[in-house]
């Protein structure tokens, strides 16, 4: 195999399928991709990203970018929204900075946009203005879920949660926001 010379664009392919129409192989090389990625990475962490939409980035067949959305349900303002949760975002550490985060995000963003009441997701203090630069907002307001003990506070996400919204539902961001129950990190 040849090195592309460094003026020579890659080429890239960015693909949107549910995870029931990725066959092992890709979900396989997903999860080894967001493990590299995440020294943090768990298990849990794995399953809240299957079961809905993942967007991957491929660069002359290789797979060097993953980010999926699965529907949760947040509670706020007494009532329940249908939320896009974006979970798995990543991007090999040697692809970085070329805007495959942002073409994922862009083929999510738009699924929010037509689909869900708003988006939402648990952003790392490194890719805060990443989200915040794409229109995601900061919830300002205390954060809680509905365990199977009752709704508990979750003050350790307070100020790491961001929003998309949408026209489907106004938000007071100052307020409490409440999510679904979940294994592992709730948010």
């Amino acid at each position: 195999m040849t090195e592309a010379h460094p003026t020579t664009p890659r080429v890239t392919d960015v693909r949107l399928a549910h995870t029931s129409d990725l066959d092992a192989a890709t979900l396989k090389a997903a999860r080894t991709l967001l493990y590299d990625v995440f020294d943090d990475m768990t298990a849990e962490d794995w399953e809240h990203a299957l079961g809905g939409l993942h967007t991957l980035v491929y660069e002359e067949g290789d797979l060097i970018g993953h980010a999926s959305l699965v529907q949760r349900r947040l509670l706020h303002a007494g009532r329940a929204l249908r939320c896009g949760y974006v979970e798995g975002v990543g991007v090999r550490a040697d692809r970085r900075g070329s805007g495959h985060g942002a073409a994922m995000m862009h083929a999510l963003e738009r699924v929010v946009r037509g689909g869900y009441d708003l988006g939402a997701l648990g952003a790392s203090d490194e890719a805060a203005s990443f989200y915040a630069a794409r229109g995601w907002q900061l919830w300002r307001g205390r954060s809680w879920a509905l365990t199977p003990d009752g709704i508990q506070r979750t003050a350790d996400e307070d100020g790491c949660i961001y929003v998309l919204p949408t026209a489907a539902a106004p938000l007071n961001l100052d307020t409490d926001l409440t999510c679904d129950w979940r294994d592992g990190d709730v948010w």
